[in-house]
């Protein structure tokens, strides 16, 4: 096992120095990864470095050991915080307790001792990976995350992504039972506009799927997940179930429509038999709620109701190779899409032996990368142009070249999704700087705050923050307000004080001090020799 890391802190520098002199790190199973000069600088260190324990002063300038272990317990709950002072205060003693700190300890500081607190602070973290190890911690774990787990395999299921062999055992695992013999997909849309003035549409969304549990899962038997801003039931019948299925949905919603005000449409895929299909059952879903204009908001569509049955008998095993391309556009890379590619055209061009069966599928292929493309939001005509034209000169060609079309489109149509991923991270980017610039003065502007002003993850926004402008949403922020403090030293003749709360720091001494690492210098000096430059220019 490696060693534990150990970050020490204090504003005496030789008193860091005493410490890691006189403790014997590496026989005690410890390694010092850094040390801060106060709570600010620490609480940066400790982002960076992760470390098992903290040994800190009290008394600190910009931000002192007490809010220090505060801030860091509720950022890292399992983190070990020794606590040393040179004041011997019950007050300071209550408040290490209260923090959880494994030990208070006086200055001047006994090695041996102290050695002793590290002797049992390793046991301790020895014991809690022990404990995590444990098999029934990892049964419990297993449990508390068993309903995020099955609503990742519904999604996979409906996606396409699970091989038959491997659903069965899967379910098992799990703890799923989906008997059959017929499967159905359904959605339930729910309109984004609410008729109550507090109430968001996910907020409703969610009043209609508890709503559509306790009226529809009630009758049948159902399971339902969250997809991509939908909810997806997915139901098992008997053959003679089908209509009665969808007339209880179209019940329920006229219900959610009287109980809740709302619109709620739902669109029922067509029944397959093996679970491997229920992708198909949840493309005609998706279908019938796209129809849903035509053929009625507020209500029930069944796809099999308003779209003919296949035919073709070899249709599944196309659709599974068509549907494999599409997941190589999106997620794959551009080798994998001309194998892909190729594979399905491989398949299809050999089983269209007459040239209207070819005509046909030209056609269809042609049509299939429209509606693809727009799924995606991607401009359709940019890639293919006019649909017409593109039939006509399609046609026309050899099987080769056909095939060497399609594999070109889909290296194209990859190409315009990426773009799309990198646009949406360049206007993430450039909404967060747009904010900073006009709310930089603002005290609490945060990564939390940016993030919850534009509806991202802290996580997913820090990623695409700093690959677009290279530096972290904190870094960036000091450094816009410092050039901002730069400007109002230059320009205006406010005090210090006032520049500080201009450019968002209430603290005119932690100004000061981050002014001073930036530039080296602090501001009244910056400004002095401002004033020294003139006049000698002057």
């Amino acid at each position: 096992m490696s060693n534990y890391s150990v970050m020490l802190v204090d504003d005496e520098e030789d008193v860091i120095s005493a410490i890691r002199k006189k403790i014997k790190w590496e026989e005690l199973g410890f390694e010092v990864v850094g040390y801060a000069h106060n709570g600010v600088e620490a609480l940066e260190l400790a982002e960076k470095t992760h470390p098992d324990v903290v040994m800190t002063d009290i008394k600190m300038p910009y931000m002192g050991g007490l809010e220090l272990c505060e801030n860091l317990k509720g950022l890292y709950p399992t983190i070990k915080i020794i606590i040393f002072s040179g004041f011997d205060e019950f007050e300071y003693a209550k408040e290490a307790i209260r923090l959880e700190a494994e030990e208070y300890i006086l200055k001047p500081i006994d090695s041996d001792k102290l050695s002793e607190v590290f002797r049992r602070i390793k046991e301790s973290l020895d014991q809690e990976i022990e404990a995590k190890r444990d098999i029934q911690k990892f049964q419990n774990y297993y449990m508390e995350s068993l309903p995020i787990l099955q609503r990742g395999f519904y999604g996979s299921l409906i996606e396409g992504r699970l091989p038959e062999y491997a659903i069965e055992s899967q379910m098992k695992e799990l703890r799923i039972r989906l008997d059959g013999p017929l499967y159905v997909a359904a959605i339930i849309h729910t309109s984004t506009k609410t008729p109550f003035e507090n109430v968001s549409p996910v907020m409703m969304a969610v009043s209609v799927k508890r709503l559509a549990e306790e009226k529809i899962g009630s009758e049948w038997d159902t399971r339902f997940f969250g997809y991509h801003e939908t909810t997806v039931v997915i139901a098992n019948l008997n053959a003679d179930d089908i209509t009665k299925f969808t007339d209880e949905c179209d019940r329920f919603c006229r219900t959610a429509n009287r109980v809740l005000e709302t619109v709620v449409t739902i669109g029922i895929g067509k029944a397959v038999d093996r679970l491997s299909d229920i992708k198909t059952s949840y493309e005609g879903a998706f279908d019938a709620i796209s129809c849903r204009d035509l053929y009625g908001n507020g209500s029930a569509i069944n796809i099999t109701e308003i779209s003919p049955v296949e035919s073709i008998t070899s249709i599944s095993e196309e659709e599974d190779l068509l549907y494999k391309v599409h997941r190589e556009v999106k997620f794959g890379t551009a080798q994998s899409v001309k194998d892909m590619a190729d594979k399905y055209m491989t398949l299809t061009l050999s089983r269209r032996n007459t040239e209207e069966e070819y005509n046909i599928f030209v056609m269809d292929i042609i049509s299939c990368i429209y509606k693809f493309a727009g799924k995606n939001q991607i401009d359709a005509w940019e890639i293919l142009g006019d649909m017409g034209e593109t039939y006509a000169k399609v046609r026309k060609m050899e099987n080769w070249q056909f095939r060497e079309w399609f594999i070109n489109m889909c290296l194209d149509l990859q190409n315009a999704i990426r773009s799309d991923r990198t646009e949406a991270s360049k206007k993430y980017t450039l909404s967060a700087i747009s904010y900073v610039e006009q709310n930089y003065g603002d005290p609490k502007l945060s990564l939390d705050k940016i993030c919850n002003s534009l509806g991202v993850s802290e996580a997913y926004f820090s990623t695409v923050f700093k690959k677009e402008t290279g530096k972290s949403f904190i870094n960036y922020l000091t450094d816009f307000r410092m050039e901002k403090a730069l400007e109002l030293l230059t320009k205006t003749e406010d005090k210090t004080y006032a520049v500080a709360e201009k450019v968002g720091y209430l603290d005119a001494n932690y100004f000061s001090y981050i002014f001073k690492k930036q530039y080296g210098t602090t501001p009244a000096k910056y400004r002095t020799g401002l004033d020294h430059e003139n006049k000698e220019s002057d």
